[in-house]
């Protein structure tokens, strides 16, 4: 009977390793929201707004839309959203010390919302979405790039 629990457990231990080894060699589309968003929430540059920020949100949702908030100290708010799945390319302006990533989508695919503006409140579109960031090296870039890239892709073939 030993022999038997004995067995029995080598074999559920070594079922519980191949399923994590079989697992772990399958890269998700969630892998790369999460390292799309921890990248650019790391290097993200509070400082090179115009007006000095009170809080900022940037996120990449579970539905595959890039969703970036602004609320600047005066109280003033500007919101920017768009789907991955229109996603064309990125430019970074800038060195590695700062700069601007401009994210750019296929047509005016980008929601620009501001509130509490004394302009008064805006809702428009445009074809970029721009994020200061700062010490981000080429290859963090080509990676975000290359992430973005499959994200986009994943996004289409589960829209269609």
């Amino acid at each position: 009977m030993q022999k038997f629990t004995f067995d029995l457990k080598n074999l559920v231990f070594f079922l519980f390793a191949l399923a994590f080894l079989v697992f772990s060699g399958f890269v998700i589309p969630e892998d790369n929201r999460i390292f799309i968003q921890n990248l650019l929430n790391k290097h993200y540059d509070k400082d090179g707004q115009n007006e000095p920020l009170k809080l900022y949100e940037l996120k990449i949702t579970n539905n595959g839309f890039c969703r970036y908030r602004k609320v600047f100290t005066n109280g003033k708010e500007e919101f920017f959203a768009f789907n991955l799945s229109k996603f064309k390319s990125m430019n970074f302006y800038g060195n590695t010390a700062s700069g601007e990533l401009w994210l750019h989508t296929k047509n005016d695919d980008v929601i620009v919302q501001t509130r509490k503006d004394k302009q008064g409140d805006v809702d428009s579109m445009a074809t970029y979405l721009a994020v200061p960031l700062k010490n981000i090296d080429v290859e963090q870039l080509n990676e975000l790039s290359e992430r973005l890239q499959a994200l986009t892709k994943a996004n289409l073939v589960a829209n269609k």
